[in-house]
Protein backbone atom coordinates (compact mmCIF):
# COMPACT_ATOMS: atom_id res chain seq x y z
CA UNK A 1 0.00 0.00 0.00
CA UNK A 2 2.75 2.44 1.03
CA UNK A 3 4.84 1.47 -2.02
CA UNK A 4 1.95 2.11 -4.37
CA UNK A 5 1.22 5.48 -2.75
CA UNK A 6 4.87 6.55 -3.15
CA UNK A 7 4.85 5.30 -6.73
CA UNK A 8 1.74 7.32 -7.53
CA UNK A 9 3.25 10.44 -5.97
CA UNK A 10 6.12 10.22 -8.45
CA UNK A 11 3.58 11.34 -11.04
CA UNK A 12 3.16 14.69 -9.27
CA UNK A 13 6.36 16.27 -10.69
CA UNK A 14 5.65 14.64 -14.06
CA UNK A 15 2.20 16.25 -14.08
CA UNK A 16 3.75 19.60 -13.18
CA UNK A 17 6.29 19.42 -16.02
CA UNK A 18 3.63 18.36 -18.51
CA UNK A 19 1.44 21.21 -17.32
CA UNK A 20 4.40 23.56 -17.79
CA UNK A 21 4.69 22.89 -21.51
CA UNK A 22 3.73 26.27 -23.09
CA UNK A 23 1.61 24.90 -25.92
CA UNK A 24 0.12 28.34 -26.60
CA UNK A 25 3.55 29.81 -27.23
CA UNK A 26 4.60 26.90 -29.43
CA UNK A 27 1.39 26.89 -31.46
CA UNK A 28 1.51 30.65 -32.04
CA UNK A 29 5.07 30.41 -33.32
CA UNK A 30 4.42 27.39 -35.54
CA UNK A 31 1.38 29.06 -37.08
CA UNK A 32 3.22 32.30 -37.76
CA UNK A 33 1.41 34.44 -35.23
CA UNK A 34 2.75 37.03 -32.84
CA UNK A 35 4.14 36.02 -29.47
CA UNK A 36 0.99 35.92 -27.30
CA UNK A 37 2.97 37.45 -24.45
CA UNK A 38 3.18 40.67 -26.47
CA UNK A 39 -0.51 40.80 -27.41
CA UNK A 40 -3.70 41.55 -25.48
CA UNK A 41 -3.52 40.22 -21.93
CA UNK A 42 -0.02 38.80 -22.47
CA UNK A 43 -1.37 35.40 -21.53
CA UNK A 44 -0.29 32.17 -23.25
CA UNK A 45 -3.72 30.56 -22.97
CA UNK A 46 -6.11 29.77 -25.80
CA UNK A 47 -8.08 33.04 -25.70
CA UNK A 48 -5.01 35.22 -26.11
CA UNK A 49 -3.40 32.87 -28.64
CA UNK A 50 -6.57 33.35 -30.69
CA UNK A 51 -5.86 37.09 -30.64
CA UNK A 52 -2.20 36.70 -31.59
CA UNK A 53 -2.33 33.85 -34.12
CA UNK A 54 -5.94 33.34 -35.18
CA UNK A 55 -8.92 31.14 -34.43
CA UNK A 56 -7.31 27.84 -35.48
CA UNK A 57 -4.30 28.46 -33.26
CA UNK A 58 -6.62 29.21 -30.36
CA UNK A 59 -8.57 25.99 -30.85
CA UNK A 60 -5.39 23.89 -31.10
CA UNK A 61 -4.02 25.51 -27.95
CA UNK A 62 -7.29 24.85 -26.14
CA UNK A 63 -7.21 21.15 -27.06
CA UNK A 64 -3.55 20.76 -26.05
CA UNK A 65 -4.07 22.57 -22.74
CA UNK A 66 -7.05 20.31 -22.01
CA UNK A 67 -4.91 17.31 -22.94
CA UNK A 68 -2.10 18.16 -20.51
CA UNK A 69 -4.60 18.31 -17.67
CA UNK A 70 -6.52 15.19 -18.60
CA UNK A 71 -3.67 12.77 -19.34
CA UNK A 72 -1.73 12.72 -16.04
CA UNK A 73 -4.92 12.49 -13.98
CA UNK A 74 -6.34 9.71 -16.12
CA UNK A 75 -3.06 7.80 -15.99
CA UNK A 76 -2.79 7.96 -12.20
CA UNK A 77 -6.45 6.91 -12.00
CA UNK A 78 -5.76 3.88 -14.22
CA UNK A 79 -2.84 2.98 -11.94
CA UNK A 80 -5.31 2.65 -9.07
CA UNK A 81 -4.33 5.72 -7.08
CA UNK A 82 -6.54 7.00 -4.30
CA UNK A 83 -8.31 10.34 -4.24
CA UNK A 84 -5.47 12.11 -2.39
CA UNK A 85 -2.80 11.13 -4.91
CA UNK A 86 -5.14 11.92 -7.81
CA UNK A 87 -5.84 15.34 -6.30
CA UNK A 88 -2.13 16.10 -5.93
CA UNK A 89 -1.44 15.10 -9.53
CA UNK A 90 -4.41 17.15 -10.73
CA UNK A 91 -3.35 20.28 -8.85
CA UNK A 92 0.25 19.86 -10.03
CA UNK A 93 -0.90 19.86 -13.67
CA UNK A 94 -2.87 23.09 -13.21
CA UNK A 95 -0.05 24.69 -11.21
CA UNK A 96 2.36 23.76 -13.99
CA UNK A 97 0.26 25.64 -16.52
CA UNK A 98 -0.12 28.68 -14.27
CA UNK A 99 3.53 28.70 -13.09
CA UNK A 100 5.47 26.94 -15.87
CA UNK A 101 9.14 26.31 -15.25
CA UNK A 102 9.86 26.67 -18.98
CA UNK A 103 8.74 30.31 -19.22
CA UNK A 104 10.01 31.77 -15.98
CA UNK A 105 6.91 30.73 -14.03
CA UNK A 106 4.72 33.10 -16.06
CA UNK A 107 1.95 31.04 -17.60
CA UNK A 108 -1.73 30.96 -18.36
CA UNK A 109 -4.74 31.21 -16.12
CA UNK A 110 -5.36 27.49 -15.84
CA UNK A 111 -8.93 27.27 -17.08
CA UNK A 112 -8.48 24.80 -19.95
CA UNK A 113 -5.99 22.64 -18.03
CA UNK A 114 -8.35 22.59 -15.04
CA UNK A 115 -11.16 21.55 -17.36
CA UNK A 116 -9.02 18.65 -18.59
CA UNK A 117 -8.21 17.65 -15.02
CA UNK A 118 -11.84 17.56 -13.96
CA UNK A 119 -12.93 15.85 -17.16
CA UNK A 120 -10.82 12.90 -16.00
CA UNK A 121 -12.19 13.07 -12.45
CA UNK A 122 -15.86 13.84 -13.08
CA UNK A 123 -17.18 14.12 -16.63
CA UNK A 124 -20.62 15.02 -15.24
CA UNK A 125 -19.40 17.98 -13.17
CA UNK A 126 -17.24 19.12 -16.08
CA UNK A 127 -20.19 19.00 -18.46
CA UNK A 128 -22.22 21.15 -16.08
CA UNK A 129 -19.53 23.83 -15.78
CA UNK A 130 -18.99 23.80 -19.55
CA UNK A 131 -22.71 24.48 -20.02
CA UNK A 132 -22.47 27.38 -17.56
CA UNK A 133 -19.37 28.67 -19.35
CA UNK A 134 -21.00 28.54 -22.79
CA UNK A 135 -24.19 30.22 -21.61
CA UNK A 136 -22.29 33.11 -20.02
CA UNK A 137 -20.14 33.59 -23.13
CA UNK A 138 -23.21 33.52 -25.36
CA UNK A 139 -25.19 36.04 -23.32
CA UNK A 140 -22.46 38.24 -21.81
CA UNK A 141 -19.57 37.77 -24.29
CA UNK A 142 -16.99 37.79 -21.49
CA UNK A 143 -14.69 34.75 -21.49
CA UNK A 144 -13.11 35.88 -18.22
CA UNK A 145 -16.46 36.14 -16.43
CA UNK A 146 -17.49 32.73 -17.77
CA UNK A 147 -14.20 31.24 -16.60
CA UNK A 148 -14.51 32.71 -13.11
CA UNK A 149 -18.12 31.64 -12.56
CA UNK A 150 -17.65 28.16 -14.04
CA UNK A 151 -14.51 27.53 -11.99
CA UNK A 152 -16.21 28.73 -8.81
CA UNK A 153 -19.11 26.32 -9.42
CA UNK A 154 -16.89 23.27 -9.91
CA UNK A 155 -16.46 22.49 -6.17
CA UNK A 156 -20.21 22.99 -5.72
CA UNK A 157 -21.02 20.40 -8.38
CA UNK A 158 -18.35 18.02 -7.07
CA UNK A 159 -19.87 18.21 -3.59
CA UNK A 160 -23.38 17.47 -4.89
CA UNK A 161 -22.75 14.72 -7.43
CA UNK A 162 -22.45 11.10 -6.19
CA UNK A 163 -18.92 9.76 -5.80
CA UNK A 164 -17.07 13.05 -6.26
CA UNK A 165 -17.45 14.76 -2.88
CA UNK A 166 -13.93 13.62 -1.98
CA UNK A 167 -12.61 15.96 -4.69
CA UNK A 168 -14.39 19.06 -3.36
CA UNK A 169 -11.22 20.33 -1.66
CA UNK A 170 -9.35 19.99 -4.96
CA UNK A 171 -12.12 21.95 -6.66
CA UNK A 172 -11.81 24.73 -4.09
CA UNK A 173 -8.00 24.90 -4.40
CA UNK A 174 -8.14 25.03 -8.20
CA UNK A 175 -10.93 27.63 -8.12
CA UNK A 176 -8.93 29.88 -5.77
CA UNK A 177 -5.84 29.61 -7.98
CA UNK A 178 -7.73 30.31 -11.21
CA UNK A 179 -9.75 33.19 -9.76
CA UNK A 180 -6.60 34.80 -8.33
CA UNK A 181 -5.09 34.61 -11.82
CA UNK A 182 -8.12 36.55 -13.05
CA UNK A 183 -7.78 39.41 -10.57
CA UNK A 184 -6.89 41.92 -13.31
CA UNK A 185 -9.89 40.74 -15.34
CA UNK A 186 -12.09 41.21 -12.29
CA UNK A 187 -10.88 44.80 -11.93
CA UNK A 188 -11.63 45.46 -15.61
CA UNK A 189 -15.05 43.82 -15.34
CA UNK A 190 -15.94 46.04 -12.40
CA UNK A 191 -14.70 49.10 -14.28
CA UNK A 192 -16.54 48.08 -17.47
CA UNK A 193 -13.26 47.90 -19.38
CA UNK A 194 -12.96 44.14 -20.00
CA UNK A 195 -12.69 43.02 -23.63
CA UNK A 196 -15.60 41.03 -25.00
CA UNK A 197 -15.20 37.97 -27.21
Amino acid sequence: MEFHFTYHLLLVPIAYFLGSVPFGLVVARVMGGADPRSVGSGNIGATNVRRSAGKSAGIITLVLDLFKGFVPVYVVYLLGAGAFAISLVAFAAVAGHVFPVFTGFKGGKGVATACGVFAAISPSATLLVVVVFVLIVLFKRYVSLASIVATALMPVFLSLLPGTRVYTALGVCVAVLVILRHRDNIKRLVAGEENKL
